[in-house]
């Protein structure tokens, strides 16, 4: 009798040693920060750099530990197949438990050094050397083995050790010419596969070192990467800011030929075509400042002239007929709305020149406020909320702010309705500043939404019945200019309930503060 060995084949998916584990479900917790651009290229090289390292490492360990596992289990199986050859070859056609032990213990005794178990079986026949439990021989071994010829193999864990398990079946032939067949004998190997085991485990430690360096190398190059694209970008930003603040002279230093490149020379294109523009247009606004400033200049001396000549024919306009009386009005009103008009006119290009000076003087603004109504004989016309007498003093320059309560009121009575409410109080203190509140509101129809971004714009009327009126378009604008020159604030609302509000609030500043505000009226 002897061993014939066929096809090898697995029986069942084993349950060997699988590739390592580098820690993916904790890598997929840590969150990535993904605003920055710089972020955003340090997390794609090392995706990249990790979908390499471990498709590279999965690939290389899947052949090693195939090379390695299909090595040993095929040096195992041509050793096992030649020890039962020379140990079958005495056993009769029907062994006795007797012949089974032999042949195992031969089996055995040829492969000491290996860790074998073996076991030889016979219909219910059993012969173990050692002598120990063969739990690891699955049924599904069993029945493969005893349909097969050739030799069948399955690897296994078993309190967290690997093992592999062969069966093979006994053959045995009659003479030449004679089909081999199953003599009902079974010889089972089990044998430790700790060497193999301790192999995988370093390539899976050499692999996850390989994968941490190619991580390691992945975030430097990316963060050298992301400095060499975004240093460009940082300079432009840069610029662009420098621009913002009115620094359109700034330029970037255009290297290489790539898109940023491309995108600095374009930005420097636009910067000098703006440069350009801007310089243009500051130069126009500058003749037309001076144009207007040379007008009104021009004509103050025709207009005072005609002033006193209109004056002297208003005290004679009785004695005159009355077709020459009227046209003797309306010279006259012509001319006192030219003569506000230059007046505005000049003032306003004070402004613009730099020129509009404060001229301080300490006085208590409720008392001031009652004056001013009082001069304008609009006592009667106003409701006065005011504090008592001391409670709100400062210092301020008592012609400007007359032109602000003037402007205000007199914008109220003309445009808004009764009752006309004039309003002063103590505001909330800030930076250490206390401040007064004064606010102007009147009953009417209040300020379209539309109009209510261009109040205080030069020229801007805030509705088309009023462009034929006797204002000139420039009140609101003086008066935000004059508020701006102390250092205060004037601001635009609807009430809830109808009607516009006007509200100015002035610092409060005595002494040695002087308004917060030096010789030539400019803020400190």
């Amino acid at each position: 009798m002897r061993e014939h060995v066929g096809m090898r084949e697995d029986v069942a998916a084993g349950q060997g040693p699988g590739p390592g584990r580098f820690r993916r479900a904790v890598l997929a917790k840590v969150p990535l920060p993904l605003r920055g651009l710089r972020s955003r290229l340090v997390v794609a090289f090392v995706l990249v750099a990790m979908a390499s390292a471990l498709s590279t490492g999965a690939v290389a360990f899947r052949e090693a530990r195939t090379g390695v596992l299909q090595q040993s289990q095929d040096s195992v199986i041509r050793q096992f197949r030649a020890s039962v050859d020379a140990a079958v070859d005495y056993i009769p056609r029907t062994p006795s438990r007797s012949h089974l032990q032999k042949a195992a213990t031969q089996v055995l005794r040829a492969n000491q050094s290996q860790g074998w178990r073996v076991m030889a079986t016979y219909g219910t026949l059993r012969a173990s050397a050692p002598s120990a439990d063969f739990d690891k021989i699955s049924p599904e071994l069993r029945r493969s083995v005893d349909t097969r010829r050739a030799a069948v193999f399955q690897r296994v864990n078993a309190d967290g050790r690997p093992y592999l398990v062969v069966g093979m079946p006994v053959t045995h032939d009659d003479g030449e010419g004679t089909e081999s067949g199953l003599s009902g004998m079974v010889m089972y190997l089990v044998v430790p596969q700790n060497t193999e085991q301790a192999y995988v485990e370093a390539m899976v430690s050499a692999i996850e070192r390989a994968t941490l360096v190619a991580l390691g190398l992945a975030v430097v190059l990316a963060l050298l990467a992301a400095s060499g694209v975004l240093r460009p970008v940082r300079a432009l930003r840069g610029a662009t800011r420098r621009m913002a603040e009115g620094h359109l002279d700034v330029r970037l230093t255009v290297n290489g030929s790539d898109e940023l490149a491309d995108l600095s020379g374009s930005f420097n294109h636009m910067a000098a075509a703006l440069e350009a523009s801007v310089a243009e247009l500051r130069r126009l606004e500058a003749q037309a400042r001076r144009f207007v400033a040379d007008v009104s200049h021009e004509l103050r001396t025709p207009l005072a002239a005609m002033s006193a000549v209109t004056d002297v024919l208003d005290e004679n306009a009785l004695h005159l007929n009355r077709d020459t009386g009227e046209a003797l009005r309306l010279i006259s009103q012509g001319t006192s709305r030219l003569s506000g008009l230059v007046n505005d006119l000049m003032e306003i290009s004070r402004f613009d020149a730099g020129a509009a000076e404060l001229s301080l003087d300490e006085i208590d603004l409720a008392e001031f406020v009652r004056h001013t109504l009082a001069a304008r004989g609009w006592r009667g016309s106003v409701e006065t909320d005011l504090p008592g007498q001391g409670v709100l003093r400062t210092r301020v320059d008592p012609r400007r702010l007359d032109v602000v309560l003037a402007n205000l009121v007199g914008n109220a009575l003309r445009h808004g309705a009764p009752p006309v409410r004039l309003a002063m109080r103590p505001g909330e203190e800030r930076a250490d500043v206390a401040w007064a509140v004064i606010e102007v509101t009147d009953n009417g129809p209040g300020i379209a939404e539309e109009d209510m971004p261009h109040i205080f714009e030069r020229f801007y009327k805030a509705s088309t019945t009023r462009t034929r009126s006797e204002s000139s378009g420039l009140g609101l604008a003086i008066t935000a200019e004059n508020v701006h020159l102390h250092g205060g604030r004037i601001s635009a609302a609807n009430l809830p309930g109808g009607g516009a509000a006007f509200t100015v609030e002035l610092p409060l500043h005595r002494d040695t503060a002087a308004a917060g505000h030096d010789s030539t009226g400019g803020a400190r």
